[in-house]
């Protein structure tokens, strides 16, 4: 097989300026639902793209975890890669792919911590083994095997038996305010329809790009 044997003319829907929703956020959370409703395999499963101080990107796939007229918010180890990233840096980009509606949507703009009551709310959703891995994992430092994520895990379990596990000091939300939104549909030909949101001083004006 060629590369060439890939190719694919995208026809499922277009997209126009008079579908669109007033703001990005409207526009997502009806593109969000059409993914859920596809049964798109984990529809919040989202690239994070940041860059070092000096310019030097790199990206990974992380779970959007809430929304709302603030942003997008997701949740890691503070003192992980993309934390310290995104404090030296402290902007990023979300990518969503739902390739079996032929979409993406793009989404720049400035990453902040969400409140320490917001991480708190969020941590104590989670399963208590996923609580437990939050303290284990010191997530981006080399370690010599799996046995050391393993025996740790026990020793916290062991060390949190009957009791609420803490949340740690170095995990906890990012939400970033998006400055432009970018909704991105594939059509025939290559002709794919891409239409932006972007944020000014009097609120969000709507673009065209070419494909």
């Amino acid at each position: 097989m060629t590369l060439a044997d890939l190719r694919k003319d995208y026809s499922l829907a277009g997209l126009v300026e008079k579908d669109l929703a007033r703001d990005p956020f409207r526009q997502f959370e009806k593109w969000f639902q059409e993914a859920e409703a596809a049964k798109i395999p984990e529809p919040n499963a989202m690239t994070l793209a940041t860059a070092t101080r000096d310019g030097r990107p790199a990206a990974r796939t992380v779970l959007l975890k809430g929304l709302d007229g603030r942003g997008f918010v997701f949740f890691s180890n503070y003192a992980s890669r993309k934390g310290r990233e995104l404090e030296g840096n402290p902007h990023a980009t979300l990518l969503f792919p739902w390739l079996a509606l032929e979409r993406q949507v793009t989404i720049e703009g400035s990453v902040t911590q969400v409140p320490r009551e917001e991480s708190e709310t969020y941590f104590h959703s989670r399963p208590r083994a996923s609580q437990l891995g939050a303290w284990v994992a010191q997530q981006s430092s080399i370690i010599s095997g799996r046995a050391v994520l393993e025996d740790t895990m026990k020793l916290l379990d062991q060390k949190y038996a009957g009791i609420d596990v803490p949340l740690p000091p170095h995990w906890g939300g990012w939400r970033l305010a998006p400055e432009t939104v970018e909704f991105w549909q594939g059509r025939r030909s290559r002709l794919h329809d891409r239409l932006r949101y972007r944020r000014d001083k009097d609120g969000w004006i709507i673009e065209r790009l070419a494909p």
